[in-house]
């Protein structure tokens, strides 16, 4: 066991402080790893403030986990000393369901222990990247490659595999239309990767304030959704909707933007029931739909090609001292567009 720093909430809605956890000691196939950088996502204010449902405390949040390896189990073969490593939103998984051995670990039929908020196979609860080292079986844990430097890295390991699972598996292309319903955390690397695979990617946001921003980052058109003509002048568009909101919204209206066939893929999780209209997807064989993260191997997969084509996050560095300013901002929508926290500052 070892004793490393840390940021917690010590109960629901309540402000993280600066802490120390537990950190088992390095079994046969575990990686010790020193976290230099975790990324702030929306699931983990989700999570802290109980929006999902009951949570486990003390919580340490951040499963956008970026690294360098510290120390190796004997059974390693994956990983040594020195590599620079990611650590994503799972950290365990049955292994033997047709899932897992898919390389669906995401998707385990008993449910994937997740990086934190969870319960480890040893009973014990897990506990995130807001700290100085994580310890973690080999085979969750991925390589970053040298193309990506580790700040920017770190949000990939959950907002980056979040949208690049879907395109992938909706095969978003050279030839295919693809829109992105916001651009937050998740939106601006929907567009990235999108355009980066070929697609023609339109931006759907409330206002035209971001569009300059939209445009930079490979977006061919950007268009206001508090405008009634762009639900009139896009219907019928797309192959493909990402949606990243985390809010209701009038679902029908956004299938209809959708092609014969098309598919809209929900990423945003709303704390509150929504409403679909099924009639909306009745006359051109339209498809609602939704996509967690993605697995080992896929994860790995987005990497390599976000460091093969110069993909990497948008973000703004902070100290951990300011983690509880940056939850407020990001519901504010007043960051651009990932917040992630050098844990040398811990």
């Amino acid at each position: 066991m070892s004793t490393v720093t840390a940021y917690a909430a010590p109960a629901a809605k309540a402000p993280l402080e600066r802490t120390t956890i537990e950190r088992r000691a390095v079994g046969e196939n575990d990686v010790q790893i020193d976290i230099t950088f975790v990324g702030i996502c929306h699931s983990d204010i989700h999570q802290v403030r109980e929006g999902w449902g009951k949570a486990i405390f003390p919580m340490v949040p951040g499963h956008e986990i970026a690294g360098v390896v510290r120390e190796v189990g004997p059974g390693v073969t994956k990983f040594k000393v020195g590599d620079r490593v990611g650590v994503g939103c799972m950290v365990d998984s049955c292994r033997v369901c047709d899932n897992c051995k898919a390389g669906l670990e995401q998707y385990c039929a008993d449910g994937p222990v997740w990086t934190y908020n969870a319960v480890g196979k040893d009973g014990q609860p897990t506990y995130g990247g807001y700290s100085q080292k994580v310890v973690v079986d080999e085979n969750y844990v991925v390589r970053i490659p040298d193309g990506l430097s580790l700040d920017v890295a770190a949000p990939l390991l959950c907002a980056g595999i979040t949208t690049y699972s879907p395109l992938r598996r909706w095969n978003a292309g050279p030839g295919s239309k693809v829109a992105v319903v916001g651009l937050g955390g998740l939106g601006h690397l929907g567009v990235k990767i999108a355009h980066a695979l070929g697609a023609e990617v339109t931006v759907l946001s409330q206002s035209l304030r971001k569009k300059g921003d939209g445009l930079r980052l490979g977006a061919d058109q950007y268009r206001a959704t508090s405008d009634p003509k762009t639900f009139e002048e896009l219907a019928g568009r797309f192959d493909i909707i990402l949606c990243t909101v985390s809010a209701p919204l009038d679902f029908a209206a956004y299938v209809s933007l959708l092609r014969t066939d098309g598919t809209m893929v929900n990423l945003g999780l709303p704390e509150e029931p929504v409403q679909i209209v099924l009639q909306s997807l009745f006359g051109n064989r339209r498809s609602m739909s939704s996509s967690g993260i993605g697995g080992i191997a896929e994860t790995q997969e987005m990497l390599d090609f976000c460091a093969e084509h110069g993909v990497a996050a948008e973000i703004e560095l902070i100290r951990a001292d300011e983690i509880n300013d940056a939850y407020e901002r990001v519901l504010a929508s007043d960051v651009r567009y990932r917040f992630v926290i050098d844990t040398a500052t811990l």
